[in-house]
């Protein structure tokens, strides 16, 4: 399955063809250098990030708040903010998932305007990657290659693979050999072919990027990865428009590698560059789980660097020791007035939990991390009651089912019989009061 690396010269061939696309370089996020349209993502001046550049002055002639909501009901919608070339996109639906206005859980945390945005339900596989994974084969395909790869804790193997059987591209992902039952499964289903590395996603990571540069495949978190990234930023756009077009005042995301945070930021930021809502300030605060919390803690310490961590958490999803994007995450949450704080697996389930029995929405260990981070920064005076505050939930709780396992309880077995379920009935309602007794205690 080895291919040539798709030319600088092809990319820019690529981008003529449209004329309509408004993005015109990849720059560096450190030093400014800006680079062709190619699969790429260091600099070769200082080795900083790349990120896709924009022409701002073509969105704002192309798009409206009409035009978009007359786009379909998808991440395409925002197509002018995205880095592809052509109408050639593969749309599977991705996107425009629920805002859902919180009423329980805004009680049980005395919060008055709190919204839980759910990509537990994004198509086609359930979680915030199917967003980054449509951007970059959408790239992927225009910049000539027909295999594609990434590097993954899970989530994004799931959706690399689903979408690259829709567009016909041969896949290979790589995962962690000690990943969750249902997240292998989620992945085999499609038939790409499926690495279990032995060892942690920053060695998975490391190996891919060896054979990126071997085989010239093109994976999507990698020589993609700027391209990719910007799938996150309609997380960003949707909540704008599906909030009447205007921001937030605070929201709360899982924190990996940092690059949602950062381009749920970004997104926020060009909607108020074209025009379409009004600029304001909205605080960011991150959440990580203490088994691998490296941005957390350069947070707390006031650093400006990350320290390295060997994961040790039941939240996989977003086990990242070595993240990327972490100093940038860091930033934003302090130039914004935000947070980042960590909680315990036990805060995770039981994050996980509180979010199912209030909203019945089951999350995954990411989305548990956020919601307890949530319920820790309401605890410590950290938001506002009447503040608007966005949670995002990243993916679905039906692929993590081994970390509530022991947790949630066992089934009430009864034989086919009146008297057994009245019996059953009364042990139960007994359960719950001394369940009650023992909170109020």
């Amino acid at each position: 399955m080895t291919q040539a690396i798709p030319t600088a010269n092809q990319a820019i061939a690529n981008l003529k063809q449209a004329g309509n696309a408004t993005f015109t370089a990849l720059k560096c996020k450190e030093c400014g250098a800006e680079y062709e349209l190619q699969a790429s993502h260091v600099c070769e001046l200082c080795f900083g990030p790349l990120e896709v550049k924009y022409d701002y002055n073509a969105v704002r002639s192309l798009v409206s708040r009409e035009t978009i909501q007359a786009g379909p009901n998808s991440i395409w919608r925002y197509r002018h903010f995205l880095p592809v070339a052509t109408d050639d996109v593969i749309d599977v639906g991705t996107g425009m998932t629920p805002l859902v206005r919180s009423h329980r859980l805004a009680r049980r945390l005395g919060l008055n305007k709190l919204y839980i945005k759910n990509d537990a339900v994004n198509m086609p596989t359930l979680s915030f990657k199917d967003r980054v994974v449509s951007v970059a084969l959408s790239r992927a395909r225009e910049l000539g290659f027909t295999t594609v790869s990434c590097a993954s804790t899970g989530n994004l193997a799931n959706s690399t693979a689903a979408i690259a059987a829709h567009a016909g591209l041969d896949c290979c992902v790589f995962i962690p050999a000690d990943l969750e039952a249902g997240k292998v499964l989620g992945s085999l289903i499609y038939s790409p072919t499926l690495m279990a590395v032995k060892g942690n996603y920053d060695q998975v990571n490391r190996l891919c990027s060896e054979v990126a540069n071997t085989h010239g495949w093109g994976f999507v978190n990698i020589n993609l990865r700027p391209y990719y990234s910007e799938g996150s930023k309609t997380l960003g756009f949707e909540v704008a428009e599906q909030l009447g077009w205007q921001l937030p005042d605070h929201v709360v995301a899982p924190l990996a590698s940092g690059s949602l945070f950062t381009k749920i930021y970004k997104g926020f930021q060009e909607f108020v560059e074209v025009g379409l809502v009004e600029g304001k300030k909205v605080r960011f605060s991150g959440a990580q789980a203490e088994g691998c919390s490296p941005i957390a803690e350069a947070f707390k310490e006031g650093r400006d660097f990350i320290k390295p961590v060997k994961p040790n958490t039941i939240a996989k999803s977003i086990a990242i020791g070595n993240p990327a994007d972490g100093v940038y995450a860091v930033e934003i949450a302090q130039k914004t007035g935000g947070n980042i704080e960590s909680v315990t697996d036990a805060e995770i389930i039981e994050g996980i939990k509180l979010l199912a029995e209030t909203e019945g929405i089951f999350t995954e260990t990411a989305g548990g991390t956020t919601i307890a981070v949530l319920k820790k920064l309401v605890e410590a005076g950290k938001i506002d009651p009447d503040e608007t505050t966005v949670v995002y939930i990243t993916g679905n709780g039906l692929k993590t089912q081994e970390a509530v396992q022991g947790y949630v309880g066992e089934p009430l077995t009864i034989d086919a019989k009146l008297d057994s379920f009245e019996r059953a009935l009364e042990r139960s309602r007994t359960l719950d009061r001394l369940e009650w007794q023992q909170v109020l205690v």
